[in-house]
């Protein structure tokens, strides 16, 4: 019954959410349309560390990135607004991280992480996210992403009743972004390209998962994994100056291209 509960109220929010997208601006639809406001998103923070490596955490590396990608926006691109999640080491709610970019209307939204192979150091590589369902046996990294959620209070009211460890959900929460999907896609393939020909990265693709921070926010958004923290050679990169510093120009680069493709002159 917990569950036929949670599928009709989140039927009904899915209904909402159309109704409220069909009343907002329409991405390159709209003749004089322009790229203004992004969210930084830094994973994970607080008592949610994320992933962890040899000697470091995903929630620390995550939030010296974003810092660093916004403020590259600030120097260099001081026409868009920019804001964040968080900025220090705070743990900051899913719904609250997805609420703030949609009250700010924003126009992109950009999560940053650290991806994870548990004890198996192999693994490498880049992939970037984008809400969707796919195959139930391939929701591996919403399930660790979402996970958070079980440690904030009273989460199963404030996310209706979602379980993050039911793959099942996750088709419902798609429809939420089939309105964003096409833009979400692009953008993640533009920043997967970058990290391939800017900085030499293997990309692991785009891909869709269930992952419920997307799910929420009504614009295109994206979870990009910057690099396993448990490959030793990926977690100094992605500690170090000048692989953090690679990594910002990769996602600049992209929003930049995004920006062109995007925006309608009048």
């Amino acid at each position: 019954m917990g569950k036929k509960t949670f599928n009709t109220a989140l039927i009904s929010q899915v209904f909402l959410f159309m109704i409220i997208c069909c009343s907002t601006t329409v991405l390159a639809q709209d003749k004089g349309y322009r790229l203004k406001t992004i969210v930084i998103d830094a994973g994970h923070g607080g008592n949610k560390p994320g992933a962890s490596g040899a000697y470091s955490l995903e929630k620390n590396i995550a939030l010296k990135v974003a810092l660093k990608l916004g403020k590259r926006f600030e120097d260099d691109m001081p026409e868009l607004k920019i804001l964040y999640t968080r900025k220090t080491d705070v743990d900051v709610d899913f719904y609250k991280r997805a609420e703030l970019a949609n009250n700010a209307r924003a126009d992109l939204f950009i999560s940053i992480h650290c991806n994870s192979a548990g004890s198996n150091k192999g693994p490498y590589g880049t992939e970037t996210f984008v809400a969707g369902s796919h195959r139930l046996n391939e929701q591996d990294v919403a399930v660790r992403e979402n996970a958070d959620i079980k440690k904030e209070k009273n989460y199963k009211q404030n996310y209706d009743g979602f379980d993050p460890n039911d793959p099942e959900t996750f088709i419902i929460l798609s429809l939420f972004k089939s309105k964003f999907r096409t833009k979400s896609m692009d953008f993640a393939s533009l920043i997967q390209s970058n990290y391939k020909k800017m900085n030499q990265r293997l990309s692991r693709g785009v891909k869709e998962q269930g992952i419920l921070i997307l799910q929420r926010c009504g614009m295109p958004a994206v979870l990009t994994e910057i690099g396993f923290i448990t490959n030793p050679a990926e977690e100094n990169y992605m500690n170090s100056p000048e692989g953090q510093e690679e990594i910002v120009n990769a996602i600049f680069n992209a929003v930049k291209q995004y920006k062109k493709q995007t925006e309608v002159i009048k």
